[in-house]
């Protein structure tokens, strides 16, 4: 507990699910009013994950409050293995990691989530997957007080958040001329794009899961993706986040056939698509599925404030013919000064299955696929090639 001239800084340790779901109103209030949020940090995508994920008494969400009002939050829960963690909420299937702090009350907020961060780490190592290089977690590193080391994580690939004719007048002629061409072909089937309403998400999530499944039909599709778990999971926070203005479920229909289906999510300054499904036979009627994924988004992301259309994890080659920026995603590991030996061993560990990473990825590219990325792979199973 501090006080200063704007009043009293408290920190507290949630650790309960229904302490959790109670915070869901202020809890987005102050995601809203955090400049570097992503999707992944809402109360929705959160709350909604650790119903279908979370294990019960693992939860570790540090909380931040001026004067009682909500101004910081560090999404966290505790893991035992291979050691003592606590990472983030969200595991795998979310892309960005970040802590929320109120722009206007950034450097307090920060101050007390160290503070109250330092005390819920007593006898663990803290380890944050998926960070942005913008993002406030970084704050949070830079003033951690004891040992600390950064690590470079999965490699994002980024767009300016522009409509496509702006996104295709930044490549070169002849690849200018054969975007414009496959946009034209969608165009000349008739391909409608039909977003839906909160009351039609399940109903369009089940569809996205089937042609998901469809389309990686004996290519070995993410097992993860197949589990009733996660459908419940994107049902339950996409028909939230829809109704937020944070998500958009979209169907495809052609000759009044859904065809192909993708869920994208969005926040203040981030666009981004998480998941798709699509009929094979579109190639055959030599349908650029990603271009027609990528139109839809972009005029989703048309008019962020400095924003980003971002292609999320991986660098498949598809992505580079839209010419986007690379961004690298770092991986924040922190402990108390004491517990300095076992972060080290904790970092040797991480080295270790990146080396074996990148060793599966030369020698099986095809594992690359798996959602367009390696690191998408769920921690049970394969953990090995990357994810712990």
């Amino acid at each position: 507990m501090n006080t200063d001239r704007r009043g009293r800084l408290t920190v507290t340790l949630c650790r309960d699910l229904p302490d959790f779901a109670d915070l869901a109103a202020e809890w987005d209030a102050l995601h809203r009013r955090c400049p570097t949020a992503t999707p992944f940090q809402s109360h929705a995508w959160l709350h909604s994950w650790w119903l279908s994920y979370g294990t019960s008494g693992r939860l570790r969400v540090v909380l931040a409050r001026r004067d009682g009002r909500l101004i910081g939050a560090a999404p966290l829960m505790l893991v035992h293995r291979p050691m003592p963690l606590l990472v983030p909420m969200g595991g795998s299937i979310s892309d960005f990691f970040d802590i929320l702090v109120d722009g206007d009350d950034t450097a307090a907020a920060v101050t007390a989530l160290e503070r109250g961060l330092h005390r819920a780490a007593a006898h663990t190592v803290v380890d944050l997957r998926e960070v942005r290089p913008d993002a406030s977690a970084n704050l949070l590193f830079e003033a951690w007080s004891g040992a600390r080391s950064s690590l470079t994580d999965s490699t994002c690939m980024e767009l300016p958040a522009e409509p496509i004719e702006a996104l295709i007048g930044r490549m070169t002629g002849s690849r200018a001329q054969r975007a414009r061409a496959k946009l034209r072909r969608i165009d000349t089937l008739g391909i409608e794009c039909r977003p839906a309403p909160v009351h039609r998400v399940a109903g369009a999530i089940g569809t996205l899961l089937r042609l998901h499944e469809l389309q990686w039909l004996g290519r070995g599709v993410n097992p993860e993706h197949l589990r009733p778990r996660f459908c419940a999971h994107l049902v339950r926070s996409t028909r939230r986040m829809v109704r937020d203005g944070e998500a958009s479920v979209r169907e495809f229909l052609l000759d009044g056939e859904v065809v192909a289906a993708d869920l994208s999510f969005r926040s203040a300054r981030l666009t981004g698509g998480y998941l798709y499904g699509a009929d094979p036979r579109l190639r055959e009627r030599k349908v650029d599925v990603s271009s027609m994924l990528l139109r839809e988004i972009a005029r989703e992301a048309e008019g962020l404030d400095r924003g980003v259309l971002s292609l999320l994890r991986g660098a498949e080659q598809y992505k580079g013919n839209w010419g986007p920026v690379p961004v690298v995603n770092q991986r924040l590991l922190m402990a108390r000064s004491t517990l300095q030996p076992l972060m080290r061993l904790r970092e040797t560990q991480v080295t270790v299955r990146d080396r074996a990473a990148d060793t599966v990825k030369t020698r099986f590219p095809a594992a690359r696929d798996w959602r367009g990325r390696l690191s998408e792979l769920p921690a049970a199973g394969l953990a090995f090639i990357g994810r712990s």
